[in-house]
């Protein structure tokens, strides 16, 4: 299971990279910004080994070098994300998938509006991607169509041009809400729904969960839980998070992926 990538530590090592970092850290309230420590080498490899997520502004080569003398495994090792110091590349470098690296990218790509690029090996396959929606009862139409246009422009800048959804999904109790089944028509993709037993399944995958949405409909997020099961559905591989919840004032979306090997 992909874990909730939380209070990373944001290391610069140049006065652009610097102002990056500012940025970033705004994302994460429970965040560290450590500009040019004065042991790099040290001050990182301490706070890797007591588990802290790491967002790198700097040259790749000079993490790996900093990093490999305390890299244990995928499994245990915390997530590491690397960013050019202009953002517009963010790459998540280690644990992609268990450690959360691939969601914290996406996350950050998303509020510096720079490009998610993903390397794992797991990638060498067809990918199949899922679009998964909540909305409120009797939602407009509009809405809904506002954040379908979200998700497609998000693809095709992060995802290599891709932007084609195989179906919409969400919770059982909005089968019949008017606005989804239109826009899965609208689009020409299946429309699936999952009782919230299912959709709690992969709660650990979830980027944020809500206790609000627990309390209303049984599993702590509609979204992003629809978009990762219809994902696995499809190809029987488990499903990660590609885009994660983003909201208007009626309606969220969330965009999974998966791959047919």
């Amino acid at each position: 299971m992909t874990k909730i990538p939380d209070s990373p530590v944001i290391y610069s090592l140049t006065q652009t990279g610097n102002e990056l970092a500012k940025r970033i850290i705004k994302i994460f309230p429970d965040g560290v910004h450590r500009h040019r420590p004065p042991s790099f080498t040290s001050q990182v490899q301490k706070d890797f080994i007591c588990g802290r997520n790491g967002i790198f502004i700097c040259a790749t080569g000079i993490v790996i070098r900093t990093l490999a003398p305390v890299l244990k495994n995928k499994i245990t090792d915390p997530a590491v994300v690397v960013l050019d110091e202009n953002g517009e590349f963010v790459i998540p470098l280690l644990s992609g998938h268990e450690g959360g690296a691939g969601v914290l990218a996406s996350i950050i790509a998303d509020a510096i509006n720079g490009r998610c690029v993903v390397t794992s090996a797991t990638n060498y396959g067809n990918p199949v991607y899922t679009i998964g929606m909540g909305c409120d009862k009797s939602c407009p139409l509009e809405y809904v169509e506002e954040l379908f246009e979200h998700a497609r422009n998000y693809l095709i800048k992060n995802d290599e041009g891709a932007f084609n959804f195989r179906s919409l999904s969400s919770i059982d109790i909005k089968s019949n809400e008017s606005c989804l089944v239109q826009l899965a028509l609208s689009e020409n993709i299946p429309f699936k729904t999952y009782n919230a037993s299912k959709l709690r399944l992969v709660e650990n995958q979830l980027t944020i969960k809500s206790n609000i949405v627990f309390s209303e409909v049984g599993c702590y997020g509609v979204a992003e839980a629809a978009a990762l099961l219809a994902a696995t559905e499809i190809t029987g591989i488990d499903a990660e998070i590609v885009m994660p919840k983003h909201k208007n004032k009626r309606a969220t979306v969330a965009i999974a992926k998966s791959y047919i090997q």
